[in-house]
């Protein structure tokens, strides 16, 4: 299976893991919200918001125009941190954005994923 295969499906599961939780919402945030300069918009949006609505779409369009995706990734520890709910709340959706960060990870020459 493709890099970018494996990326749809971990987007997809990030997507169905924020639909089962509080944090789905059906309205998007004030069109001013958008034009955030901050990373992850955090001074317009929750984070909860900007996963939704900024980082999935962009991610999905990258992937539909086979444009290069990201060198790099590493979503979980601003997550982890900033994301404001109970355990049940959060944790699918942090596992689904770990195993996301993972696929952006340096590989061996196995193909593997390691850390640093």
């Amino acid at each position: 299976m493709s890099r970018e295969h494996r990326v749809r499906q971990s987007l997809f599961a990030i997507e169905r893991a924020l639909r089962e939780s509080p944090f789905w919402q059906v309205v998007p945030p004030e069109d001013e919200a958008f034009n955030s300069t901050e990373p992850f918009s955090l001074d317009t949006m929750r984070p909860e918001e900007w996963l939704q609505w900024v980082f999935l779409p962009r991610m999905h369009a990258l992937l539909d125009s086979e444009l290069a995706l990201p060198d790099e990734l590493s979503l979980l520890p601003y997550f982890e941190e900033a994301l404001q709910g109970s355990p049940e709340e959060t944790a699918a959706i942090l596992s689904h954005i770990g195993l996301l960060d993972a696929l952006f990870r340096p590989e061996t020459s196995d193909g593997a994923a390691h850390d640093a």
